[in-house]
């Protein structure tokens, strides 16, 4: 198992970790999998790395940090991963101003797998989370977006951060990069609001411009669920209606908080024969 990056991480958390009274523990190797253990005067915390996935574990063990670190992972990536766990380590551990506390928007909550097995639906910010473990660079426009808008505007985020990024990726063809994309989009699809489909749909896989040898591409990856509302959306961006429909997403009316729920171009496309993708 490559653990060059694994390493790398260790050693750019390093100072923080003492500066916050952390000593390493105990380091342990099991199969393909590394525990790397620290205790201080605040607590005891966990490392684990296994399969190109880095997950943190405080005391209780709960999961404070959960980022994705395989052989493809750039410098940057790395010093993004490197970054979440020093901020993370910092709000729990250090010991910060009140000023300092008190600034910044608590993030959204995020949907998780058990709470769509209890009925709900994934939604957009729970998306974001999850694609920015696939562009780690994401994260401080994802932080940036809710300081700035005081709520999570997933239109904004994606348009102008994260959709290039993953046309990008998609044009780089990249089988570890593209599974583990077409792995997040498939469930969010599948579970996701109305509201979410439509991004991923039209916000997001609209923006291959019914590109046939990009379609196809992402088809080998596409749910059988997906694929075809990302067809229909592509064939209607392509034509007359759809060029003047994409004009509007792209200049937006100004942000307004609390706006008013309106059925989306997806809803529109399909004929409202959207019922039943989801368990709304």
């Amino acid at each position: 198992m490559n653990t060059i990056n694994f390493d790398a991480v260790l050693s750019q958390t390093a100072e923080t970790l003492a500066k916050l009274g952390f000593t390493t523990d105990e380091k342990t190797s099991e199969d393909e999998k590394i525990t790397v253990s620290f205790s201080g005067e605040k607590g005891n915390v966990r490392f684990v790395f296994e399969a190109g996935k880095l997950s943190v574990f405080d005391d209780s063990g709960k999961r404070i940090v959960y980022a994705l670190l395989d052989d493809d992972a750039s410098d940057k990536d790395i010093k993004f991963v490197s970054g979440e766990i020093i901020e993370t380590f910092e709000e729990k551990f250090g010991e910060k101003s009140p000023t300092e506390k008190k600034s910044g928007v608590k993030k959204p909550q995020t949907v998780s797998k058990a709470a769509v097995k209890a009925g709900m639906n994934y939604d957009e910010s729970t998306l974001a989370s999850k694609i920015c473990l696939v562009f780690p660079s994401l994260r401080e426009e994802y932080k940036a977006n809710i300081e700035f808008y005081g709520e999570f505007l997933a239109q904004e985020f994606f348009t102008e951060h994260a959709t290039p990024l993953i046309i990008e990726a998609i044009k780089e063809n990249k089988p570890a990069t593209m599974k583990k994309l077409f792995q997040i989009l498939n469930e969010m699809f599948e579970d996701g609001t109305n509201d979410l489909q439509s991004l991923i749909a039209v916000t997001i896989l609209g923006e291959l411009k019914n590109d046939q040898i990009l379609l196809a591409r992402c088809v080998d990856y596409m749910s059988e669920t997906m694929a075809p509302p990302v067809i229909e959306v592509n064939k209607y961006l392509a034509s007359r209606k759809g060029k003047k429909a994409q004009e509007k997403l792209k200049n937006p009316p100004a942000y307004k908080p609390k706006k008013e729920k309106k059925g989306g171009i997806l809803d529109k496309i399909m004929g409202g024969g959207r019922q039943g993708l989801n368990n709304q």
